[in-house]
């Protein structure tokens, strides 16, 4: 269902039934969990997806594996293993594993001893848009998970700047940062003040859609800020920004012509108690007419967007550090599209799991 709401409605949600910061993400979607450049050819890396350790390595072939980072030996991680053509040797005992989680070899067990019947747990995984993506869920249902779709990402008319920082705060918390543009007396000093009026929203099962008109009201804005939004300097700007489960986009347009930007985010939960998130975002930004003057405004626009975030990553960790003092959520919210949003993510998660362990792995 789909229901197309004003600007503001007349009364507020009653009281929260459940505490949103103890509600985990569905692992039932693709995740990116590292930027492809930092997965070497013939080298490990460690990841980590809500308290699961995932070893990734690329293989000499060039194909990038997820196995469980652990040795079903010892225990001692994977990620610290040696990459040997298309399989990933343990660093202690020289256990072998294939890239489908199996024990392909131990050098030292007699010819036609048994093996442990048990290898690891291998992730399905996939490359896109400059990142690896592992699906951490049901593997019977990734190949019918969609990855999102990115058009501008390939688009000769746009460059895209990518993103990978940690953050020290529950998902839900980035969501409620981004959807709400009326936090952007916290960006005073980067963009002026910005009177920022929210023109509608959309809402269904799994998703938000909100629409602002930012009008310039006083102050300078950085030369990121001015070169970033160049296209669209002779309108209004307009910001749609979605939570479509369990990702977020941002679009700036200005009259009818292609948004000047694109946003594509993904808040993946680190620890087991999700308090901890790595930020994956890539930003599409349309060419302008000027052949290389994207070039020359970039490390500007850089800048700019990473002044942007330090700001948002202090406010909601700050948010985060409240929480785990209060060991509740108190907070008063009283803007009828955060309420929304919180209802999508809350009936879309999952209860956060337990500390992990064998779990009849071993």
């Amino acid at each position: 269902m789909t229901e197309t709401l004003p600007a503001q409605r007349g009364t507020i949600a009653p009281e929260e039934v459940a505490d949103l910061r103890r509600v985990g993400i569905s692992p039932d979607f693709w995740y990116p969990v590292a930027v492809s450049a930092s997965v070497r050819r013939g080298k490990t890396f460690a990841a980590r997806f809500a308290g699961e350790r995932i070893a990734l390595y690329r293989t000499e072939g060039g194909v990038v594996y997820g196995l469980e980072d652990r040795c079903a030996h010892r225990q001692v991680p994977l990620s610290m293993g040696v990459v040997e053509g298309e399989a990933l040797r343990c660093c202690y005992h020289a256990w072998a594993y294939r890239g489908d989680g199996r024990i392909s070899q131990i050098p030292y067990l007699p010819k036609g001893a048994p093996r442990p019947p048990r290898g690891v747990r291998a992730y399905p995984v996939r490359e896109a848009y400059g990142l690896v993506f592992v699906f951490p869920g049901d593997p019977s249902k990734a190949d019918g998970a969609a990855l999102p779709e990115l058009p501008e990402f390939h688009s000769q008319a746009h460059r895209t700047m990518t993103y990978s920082r940690t953050v020290g705060c529950h998902y839900s918390f980035l969501h409620e940062n981004l959807l709400d543009m009326n936090h952007q007396f916290l960006h005073r000093g980067v963009v002026g003040r910005i009177h920022p009026e929210l023109l509608d929203y959309e809402t269904g099962l799994d998703w938000v859609q909100a629409r602002y008109q930012f009008t310039h009201t006083a102050g300078k804005k950085s030369a990121g800020a001015a070169l970033l939004t160049t296209p669209a300097r002779s309108a209004p700007h307009v910001i749609t920004i979605r939570t479509g489960y369990p990702y977020q986009t941002l679009q700036l347009s200005a009259g009818a012509g292609p948004p000047a930007f694109s946003l594509w985010a993904a808040y993946v939960p680190e620890d087991a108690g999700q308090r901890t998130s790595h930020t994956f975002g890539l930003l599409m930004i349309a060419k302008p007419p000027v052949r290389g003057a994207l070039n020359l405004a970039w490390p500007f626009i850089r800048r700019f967007t990473e002044r942007v975030f330090a700001e948002d990553r202090m406010a909601v960790e700050a948010e985060q550090r409240a929480w785990d003092e209060q060991g509740r959520d108190c907070n008063r919210e009283v803007f009828p599209l955060i309420l929304d949003v919180r209802d999508v993510l809350r009936s879309n998660g999952v209860p956060i799991a337990p500390e992990p362990g064998c779990a009849g792995r071993c």
